[in-house]
Order: C-alpha cells, then structure tokens, then sequence
C-alpha cells in the first residue's frame, strides 16, 4: 500500500514554522566558519602586533630577572613584582583577547544571523539517548563531519607540504644568518606560514556554509497535512469561527438594538425591515442611522420603539432605500435627504401637534426615491 504524500516532508516551511525553529534555537550554523574566522583573526592579529608583544614581554622578563639581592628575601617586594608582571602581561595580551572575543561573536551570527534562545539550552533527554547518538554518529550529518575532518586534514597537510617546499630556500638560509636577525626572519616567515594555513580552512568553510543551510532547511520541510493543520490553528476551526462569529453579530446587535432608544423615528417596510433614524439640528449636518434590521431584528426594532414611544413610520420604499444604502452610525446618503427630511418634518410636526402647538400635520402622499435607490 503506497505511503500517504501527505505525510512526506516535500513542502518548504511556512513563516511560522520558520519563526518557531527561530525561537527554538534551531538556524543553519557552521562551526567550520566559526573556526576559520578565529584561527584568522587570532593569526593576523598576533602577525601585526608580534612585535609590540614580544618588546613587551622581553621588558616584563627583563624586569623580573634584573631583581636587586635584597629585593629577593623580601616577600612584598616579590609579591609586587608578581602583580606588576601579571597586570602588564595582561594589558599585552589584551588586544588578541579582545580579536579573539570578536571573531567569537562574528563567526556564529555571519550564518544564522544573531539569536539567543533559552530553549536551545534547555536540557533535553532526547540528547542523552545512545540510539539517537549513534543514529546522529551515522546519519548524513555525521558523515558531513567525517569528511569534513578527512578533508581539513588532507588540505592542512598538502598545503603545509608546499608551503615547506616555497619556503625552503628561506629556512635554510637561516642557518647563516645571525642570531638575532635568524630570529626575526623565522617569526616572519612562521607569521606568514600560519595565516596562509589559517587561510586553507576557509575552504572547508566554503564546502560548510552551503550543506548547513541546505540541512537546516531539510529538517524544516514541511507535510501537506502539517501545512493544512497549521493553517487550521492560525484561522481557527470551522465551527470556533463560527462561533466568535454569531458572537460578535449578537454583541453587534445589543449594541444596536441600545441605540434605538434614541432615535427620533423608525422607517419600517411595514414587516420585514425597520431603520431607526436620529436627527439633531443643532450638532448634525444630515440625519445618521442608528440601527436597522430585518425581519426578527425588525420586529424587536419595533417593540423598543413602541416601548419607548418611538414614532413608526410605514413607508416601504424609503425603509428599503435606506437599509441597502446605508450602514449603522453612517449619515444618509445625498439621494434620500429631501425623502428623508420630508418624514423628519412629518415626526416633529405631529410632535409639537401633540404638545398642543399647531395644527395636525399631513403625513407626505409621494415620497421621492431617487430610481437607482428603489429596491423592489
């Protein structure tokens, strides 16, 4: 029976996925990179400043020995010679400490990038397993180190070998030299030798680099059936979204259903859609719509209204023009003013006729519905 391909790692990782490895610790690095920045960096570094070292440590020696007699039966004096020694042989060292420190930091993030993750420390008991070491002894990564080490081995010994035949001349035209200018050609020459052998690690490096990358995102492909779940927790279940749906329409709806109380009239169909409008002169340049609805949302539109002595308009045309043009807290739409203000006359006349002030007004006969707002 064949394997599900849904099953197979064969896609390329998604973004979360690619930020989860991140957070976990798990990005391409390459301790071959690592090495080679160091062994450069602390090679060139001792070749620039070699000379300023070995001045300073003959003074430091030269110190040391050039001891009066009495200075060595005091144990003070031998203890501040000690600290003295100890403190400018520190300060010596400290510029290829300071190389050495840098070139740490740089090897590791120039591939990978800077990341700190507590979870790559954490200990795991998958480590301490010897199956999982001898399956990662024998898997392809291991044998990526084998030929790795095989490889620095046979590139350190080839260069070294022709380095010795370039630099036979020199070495043996040592032997005729004086003493002291032998010595400071032999620090020449091992200077050069020792960065250009620093150097031939960088092409392990090059052979490193691309396999690690290559590696890292293997072990993040991704199946068909992973990429459909992780979509699934990122947009929610079908039922969950449902669900936060109907809860918002609801929250919506109370929301809305607060607002009615307000209004100053309610345009309804006379049964299946309601719009509660609100006007005020003073603070509003065009009535606003505060809630609408149809059917049972219509009907409860109309119960508050009724509760709260809320005028109810029936006018089909305009409750229809105004609940497919207009959105809840939005103003009126331009083509709907002068029906709109036509019923607003109507509501606040019949008002001020109830108060007693003027006479009963005339509900307007033939409404204006401009033709692309009559929806039928």
């Amino acid at each position: 029976m064949a394997e599900d391909s849904s099953q197979e790692k064969t896609e390329q990782p998604t973004p979360k996925r690619l930020e989860k490895a991140r957070e976990e610790g798990q990005v391409p690095r390459s301790r071959e990179l690592t090495t080679s920045v160091l062994l450069l960096g602390g090679t060139i570094c001792l070749f620039v400043l070699g000379g300023f070292i070995t001045e300073r440590l003959k003074a430091i020696v030269s110190y040391n020995l050039a001891i009066e007699r009495e200075a060595i039966f005091d144990t003070n004096l031998m203890f501040s010679h000690l600290g003295e020694s100890l403190y400018d042989g520190l300060w010596v060292l400290l510029p290829i400490f300071a190389v050495l420190a840098i070139a740490s930091i740089v090897g590791p993030i120039a591939l990978g990038g800077w990341l700190f993750s507590a979870k790559s420390m954490a200990p795991k008991a998958s480590r301490m397993n010897p199956l999982a070491g001898l399956k990662r002894m024998f898997g392809v990564k291991g044998l990526m180190e084998l030929a790795k080490s095989v490889g620095k081995v046979l590139v350190v010994l080839i260069l070294s070998l022709v380095l010795l035949n370039w630099l036979q001349e020199d070495i043996l035209r040592l032997a005729y030299q004086d003493i002291y200018v032998a010595l400071k050609n032999s620090m020449v020459i091992s200077g050069y030798a020792a960065i250009i052998l620093a150097a031939s690690t960088i092409l392990i490096a090059i052979v490193d680099v691309p396999f690690q990358i290559w590696d890292n995102s293997r072990k993040l492909k991704m199946s068909m059936q992973e990429i459909k779940d992780e979509m699934k927790d990122s947009e929610g279940k079908p039922e969950v979204k449902g669900r936060i749906r109907q809860l918002q329409r609801e929250m919506a709806n109370n929301r809305m259903m607060a607002n009615v109380p307000e209004a100053d009239v309610v345009i309804t169909n006379p049964t299946h859609f309601a719009c509660a409008l609100k006007y005020d002169p003073a603070n509003m340049a065009t009535p606003i719509l505060l809630a609408k609805g149809g059917d049972n949302i219509a009907l409860k539109i109309r119960e508050i209204a009724k509760e709260h002595k809320i005028e109810i308009i029936e006018s089909p045309q305009l409750s229809r023009a105004i609940f497919y043009t207009t959105e809840i807290d939005d103003e009126i739409p331009a083509g709907l003013y002068m029906a709109v203000a036509q019923v607003l006359a109507y509501v606040f006349g019949l008002r001020n006729f109830r108060k007693g002030q003027g006479e009963r007004p005339q509900f307007p006969k033939d409404i204006p519905i401009p033709p692309e707002m009559r929806y039928d």
